[in-house]
């Protein structure tokens, strides 16, 4: 997992930082983004394996930036894991559709299954 890179776009500091610190021990570079415009930004410019992206976002919401990433050449194929607290249907289909290889429900899983499924898709 060394070469691995993650974004994780959160703006809430403390899951930011806990994500952080635990994928860095884990051997993954890590880059971050706390509202949707960087993420886009970020996403174009260090090119990560894989996004960890929240959808409640300032600026331009979770459902707006997975749209973004997935209508430009250079992000379309990067997986993204949505790790919302939105547990709608709704917002898992929708994130689905729009490309997303997991949708995880912040309540449902503890940092370490997160961990697991970030290294099960790469």
């Amino acid at each position: 997992m060394e070469d691995k890179k993650i974004l994780i776009v959160e703006d809430d500091e403390f899951l930011l930082q806990m994500y952080t610190t635990k994928l860095e021990l884990e051997g993954f570079g890590v880059v971050e983004a706390t509202n949707g415009r960087e993420a886009i930004k970020v996403a174009k410019k260090e090119k990560p394996d894989l996004i960890l992206l929240d959808l409640n976002l300032p600026e331009i919401d979770g459902f707006e930036v997975l749209k973004q990433l997935r209508q430009d050449e250079e992000t379309k194929e990067v997986k993204v894991i949505v790790l919302t607290n939105y547990s709608q249907k709704e917002h898992i289909d929708r994130c689905l559709e729009l490309g997303a290889s997991d949708y995880l429900i912040k309540a449902h899983f503890v940092p370490s299954e997160v961990i697991k499924k970030i290294k099960d898709i790469l």
